[in-house]
């Protein structure tokens, strides 16, 4: 394979690439969000310098894809951390778990995206809108939500979805020292609110070595979301150095 043909490749294997050559188009998300509030310390001992943490606050989310160009429809959970940069509020992407390997392996080392392999769902179950996610046989994650209760605004939905993401973006080198390391920001655009719910809800983490979630204890919880949309993009903005 000549020079020119290598550089034109992503990852490897060069013959059965781990994932498309492609920008991924997202059609049909659907979102089941939980805010809590958890301990103060636990979180800045996970939030990297320079974001900064106003509120204790961690948002564990379940999301299934409906259909994903590139990938097919897939499942993630993980949990975000509100923060804020520079003026402008966000949220630090702390942990995602997929059950699709080639969109986890797109979204790390190249994309910053912190995601490992894992077993999220979500359904509706008598009444309750359930989110889950499973490391290997073992459940580490149940969320649970009233089915459609009230309304909720589709502009607060939009800006739910559309806050701005903060990864660590971290390569390391042959020396196993990092050869990049930089904080980066990315925006949900292009998206279209289809319903969007609220209600009561409730949220269980268990402890696991390899999934680490309860490290950052439900303390109270907050606020929840069901939210269905129409097409979403990702973009990278911008590239911070850390």
């Amino acid at each position: 394979m000549r020079t020119e043909d290598v550089r034109q490749h992503l990852t490897t294997p060069l013959t059965s690439p781990a994932y498309a050559p492609t920008v991924p188009r997202f059609t049909d998300r659907e979102y089941l969000n939980v805010v809590y509030r958890t301990d103060p310390d636990a979180l800045r001992a996970v939030v990297p310098e320079p974001l900064r943490i106003d509120e204790p606050l961690v948002r564990f989310e379940v999301m299934r894809m409906g259909d994903v160009s590139g990938y097919g429809p897939y499942t993630e959970a993980g949990q975000a951390i509100p923060v804020a940069f520079e003026g402008e509020r966000g949220e630090y992407l702390h942990a995602m778990y997929l059950d699709n390997f080639p969109a986890t392996a797109s979204g790390r080392e190249v994309s910053a995206y912190p995601k490992v392999m894992g077993s999220p769902a979500l359904y509706a179950d008598s009444g309750a809108v359930v989110g889950t996610l499973d490391h290997g046989s073992l459940r580490v994650a149940t969320a649970t939500m009233g089915y459609k209760h009230h309304e909720l605004d589709r502009r607060e939905a939009e800006e739910q979805i559309g806050v701005p993401t903060y990864m660590l973006k971290t390569i390391p080198g042959y020396d196993g020292l990092p050869r990049v390391q930089e904080l980066v920001r990315t925006r949900i655009t292009d998206l279209t609110v289809k319903e969007a719910w609220t209600g009561p809800a409730r949220l269980q983490l268990f402890q696991h070595v390899l999934a680490p979630l309860a490290d950052l204890p439900v303390l109270e919880v907050v606020s929840a979301s069901h939210i269905l949309t129409e097409p979403v993009h990702d973009y990278l903005l911008k590239g911070v150095a850390s």
